[in-house]
């Protein structure tokens, strides 16, 4: 009698979900230069060096400490036009972020990103910087993150804000949180985070020891 493959306990497929903004990539110089230019182009006072410090909500928030609320859609439409032309050259890629897409790749699994950014201006960012996700998912932010979570079965979720934990959370995803944002690691540990790292550089070597132990 032939034996078959045993499918009681499949290998799960390995997905691992990223934050954008601080987490992969540097954005502080790319969205300073573009409230510069913002608040000269509307004659408005933006504190570019305060707004810089509060990165990861939707940027309909930020613009609300500047603008009246009946401006919000069109200024958030003219920002977002004009941040192609002076945040894109600007943002370097944080220490390890390739290296921490590819090691999910080259462990065979997929490695997406889900961000509150823009959507077709994060995949400038990344295509600028030669960082080549699986799939590259905006416009959602905190809980809402578990939408393509979820959609893509993402085991994992790295970021480096409290709203990525709790989008890890209620996708029932570990949370795996870099402290290179605004949040040090006692403050990610106490909002929820399951393993906090300093940066992606010790992110490949914490999926080897993870993904076979999971697998």
């Amino acid at each position: 009698m032939a034996h078959m493959a045993s499918t009681a306990n499949p290998v799960p497929a390995l997905t691992v979900g990223f934050d954008l903004d601080m987490t992969l990539i540097d954005s502080r110089p790319g969205i300073h230069a573009t409230y510069t230019a913002l608040a000269e182009r509307t004659g408005t006072h933006v504190d570019a060096d305060l707004a810089i410090t509060r990165l990861g909500p939707p940027l309909e928030e930020e613009l609300a400490n500047w603008f009246p609320a009946d401006r919000l859609t069109e200024i958030a439409e003219l920002y977002r036009a004009m941040y192609p032309e002076f945040a894109i050259a600007a943002t370097p890629a944080l220490p390890g972020a390739a290296e921490a897409v590819t090691a999910v790749q080259e462990a065979g699994g997929r490695a997406i990103v889900v961000t509150a950014k823009y959507e077709p201006n994060a995949k400038l960012h990344l295509e600028h910087l030669g960082i080549r996700p699986d799939a590259v998912i905006g416009d959602l932010w905190a809980e809402r993150k578990a939408e393509a979570l979820r959609e893509y079965d993402a085991g994992v979720y790295v970021g480096d804000h409290l709203g990525d934990i709790r989008g890890a959370r209620t996708a029932e995803a570990l949370a795996l949180a870099v402290a290179t944002g605004p949040y040090d690691a006692d403050a990610l540990r106490a909002a929820g985070a399951d393993v906090v790292l300093a940066d992606l550089t010790h992110f490949p070597a914490w999926l080897a020891d993870y993904w076979p132990a999971r697998a």
